[in-house]
């Protein structure tokens, strides 16, 4: 198995000369850990003695106990450190300046999960927005991206459909790691910030995260293994429906249904067109909370045996169209709100297009709407690939 090191793991063995004498915030999480399990407060508490002014959290909380959307949490003082942590998830969603006040340099050591849903990746480019105003320069310690640097997925955000979980014109599943990320936020999309980074050492774009010989922590309470973010780029689209996405439930997003759901129907339909990459299991599950808390829901858990050929959102279009077409009566997209949004539906902003959404109620076939999106993803693809940083 490959070694890979952290930007973190880099900075505690070589640290940028221009860092000495800074006082430094961090955007970090419970994820935040080397490989030995030591968080990245600690290590910068040991290798940089009193540099370290300010904490800041993403989405879930500083500790990740927050286990839903729209769940915010308080700015609140580190137990350990005894130092301010300012929640990006709670009264703002923007760092306000005063914030940045305290320091010189912001770090960011945050897990992404390589889908444009995924609030981390919004929240860093708020930061990088907030230290181009006050002028204060943003070091970013890369990680993997979990689900590979090599496949890109899914139609482009329409800018219709910006939201908290959707910025700017992204795939699904970009491909990119959270430092190729800032590159392009910064670079295309006109952020503009004084940006720096520390890449990992030995990771290549192959790698899915258990090719990386790193530990899994998760990011958020509903990543909970490598597997749950492998299905994640596809499986979050039940978040905008009435179907459980196994929330409340030991493997979510690994597992999903309803009691409504008809297996005697559906499970003919996926054997005799196979997802390629995975099997589909017939299971019941009852979630203890969200949706359908109490309730035995009929359902599958997906199984990816060949996650190079699993392409996780065509799978999850697949299963939505077919959750519509088989339970026309029961199935239902979700209302609003959703991250903040009050007016469109969940699924749209999710999906980040309204008119495929319309084409899914169609019942076009997944090819067909797959082919639409495939030169802007080419065009994509090729932008994207000035940022990179790996092989």
């Amino acid at each position: 198995m490959s070694r890979v090191r952290t930007g973190l793991e880099r900075l505690m063995e070589d640290p940028p000369a221009w860092l000495k004498g800074r006082r430094l915030g961090l955007l970090c999480n419970p994820a935040s850990v080397d490989r030995r399990f030591r968080h990245a407060r600690d290590l910068l508490g040991f290798r940089f003695p009193g540099a370290l002014r300010a904490l800041f959290s993403p989405q879930h909380g500083f500790h990740a106990e927050k286990q839903d959307n729209m769940i915010e949490s308080a700015d609140m003082t580190d137990p350990v450190l005894g130092l301010p942590v300012f929640s990006l998830y709670g009264d703002t969603r923007v760092p306000r300046p005063e914030m940045f006040s305290g320091i010189d340099v912001l770090l960011v050591d945050l897990q992404d999960a390589g889908t444009r849903v995924y609030t981390f990746i919004y929240t860093l480019s708020y930061c990088m927005e907030t230290a181009r105003e006050c002028g204060k320069p943003v070091l970013i310690l890369d990680r993997p991206n979990p689900v590979g640097g090599l496949a890109v997925e899914g139609n482009l955000l329409d800018p219709a459909c910006r939201s908290f979980v959707g910025r700017f014109p992204m795939p699904m599943r970009h491909g990119l790691t959270i430092a190729e990320l800032a590159r392009l936020f910064n670079t295309r999309f006109g952020i503009g910030c004084d940006l720096h980074m520390l890449p990992m050492a030995g990771w290549r774009r192959a790698m899915m995260f258990e090719d990386t010989g790193l530990p899994w922590v998760a990011p958020s309470p509903n990543l909970p293994t490598p597997a749950a973010a492998m299905v994640y780029p596809g499986q979050v689209l039940w978040e905008g429906t009435n179907v459980s996405e196994g929330r409340g439930t030991t493997q979510p997003f690994e597992l999903f249904g309803a009691p409504f759901f008809d297996l005697s129907r559906m499970v003919p339909e996926f054997e005799q067109a196979p997802i390629d990459g995975a099997v589909l299991r017939p299971v019941v599950f009852e979630p203890t909370a969200n949706k359908w808390r109490g309730r035995c829901c009929a359902g599958f858990q997906i199984h990816v045996t060949a996650p190079r050929r699993y392409a996780p959102y065509a799978a999850t279009l697949r299963l939505l169209q077919a959750a519509i077409r088989l339970h026309p009566h029961e199935f239902a997209w979700r209302p609003p709100p959703y991250e903040y949004e009050y007016e469109k539906l969940p699924i749209d902003l999710l999906i980040g297009d309204a008119s495929i959404r319309q084409r899914l109620e169609g019942q076009e076939p997944i090819n067909a709407i797959s082919a639409s999106w495939h030169s802007a993803v080419e065009e994509f693809s090729a932008m994207s690939r000035e940022h990179h940083l790996y092989p």
